[in-house]
């Protein structure tokens, strides 16, 4: 089952039901309002989703249309929280090795997280507005999950059973904000600004044999400017699968419904299989010739994130942007 959004009906949009193909949907309303609202009352809400799904398929959903990807929001275009872990710790070592900085052991045994802004999500053909590209402007290309309400001191094993969707994400970064950040020892703020998410969330069953209850085994493709960037596996080189990122997150409080949990760049070890993000590719840059030679992203740049199935079909759809110059109001 593949869930989108439209941008109707609120901040919150309108909660649709798209076939396996990415062509067709049907809005939901009669079963659940918005993707929260499903997500609220899962166990309830979800076989009548996936009943309107089956009828989708069959060409029997009263009121289907043509999806057009430039309608649809982010799945969730707001949340009540969004934490992103770092779970390829390779793509840390690689960082701190570029700086001449030792990495403390417990970084491959306690994930790394954050907790991002989740009031407003960038949907999947909407701009990367941004007002100056000397902020050092990145994409970061992610797995993220969609959990139910989890409760706190959950165990990874059984945080797993709390994952309903599964997506991509690009977790927009501003490198040279963040470096500045980061010295005032207090995490960043500033350089993380709205995250951006493909078209659909889908549930684990659409993902087959790539997905083992806590990770995807298939290449995460990166394309900036119409040339691939990246295409590293999201299952190679990960430290911690998303029920010990769950876990993580739900040591210290209740995750309540909707939340959404981020990997972290996807990075594997073989620089043969490309990045996910400019900030790895610099940093391999200088490791090999002690300088960096590809820029951060500029204004009018294009970037294309996406993951495809074992056949060469599109799962989630694919997150399509432009970064474009924003003046401020007045």
């Amino acid at each position: 089952m593949k869930l989108g959004t439209l941008k109707e009906g609120g901040r919150d949009g309108t909660l649709i039901v798209v076939n396996r193909e990415l062509t067709r949907a049907v809005r939901a309303t009669g079963v659940a309002p918005t993707l929260q609202k499903a997500i609220e009352d899962w166990d309830a809400v979800s076989p009548r989703l996936a009943a309107l799904s089956e009828q989708l398929r069959n060409d029997k959903a009263p009121g289907a249309f043509e999806l057009d990807m430039a309608a649809l929001a982010a799945p969730l275009p707001r949340a009540y929280q969004w934490a992103d872990g770092s779970a390829y710790v390779v793509h840390v070592e690689l960082v701190r090795k570029a700086r001449g900085v030792e990495m403390p052991p417990s970084f491959w045994t306690d994930p790394l997280m954050y907790q991002g802004g989740s009031d407003s999500f960038i949907g999947p053909r909407d701009q990367i507005e941004l007002e100056d590209e000397a902020w050092g402007i990145d994409f970061e290309g992610e797995i993220g999950v969609i959990v139910d309400d989890v409760p706190m001191g959950m165990s990874a094993a059984d945080a797993r059973q709390h994952i309903k969707l599964v997506t991509i994400l690009n977790d927009v970064s501003l490198r040279n904000v963040i470096v500045t950040e980061l010295t005032k020892g207090f995490g960043f703020f500033h350089g993380k600004p709205a995250t951006a998410f493909a078209p659909v969330a889908v549930t684990p069953d659409e993902l087959g044999d790539a997905w083992d209850g806590a990770k995807l085994d298939l290449p995460l493709i990166s394309t900036l400017n119409g040339k691939e960037f990246g295409h590293p596996n999201a299952a190679t080189d990960l430290t911690f699968d998303f029920g010990q990122l769950i876990a993580h997150a739900a040591r210290s409080r209740h995750l309540e419904a909707g939340t959404v949990i981020g990997s972290g760049t996807v990075a594997n070890r073989d620089p043969s299989v490309g990045c996910s993000c400019i900030a790895e590719r610099r940093v391999r840059e200088t490791i090999d010739t002690g300088k960096p030679s590809t820029p951060f992203m500029k204004f009018g740049d294009h970037v294309r994130i996406e993951m495809l199935d074992r056949a060469g079909r599109s799962i989630f759809g694919a997150i399509d942007h432009k970064v474009v110059r924003y003046t401020p109001p007045g």
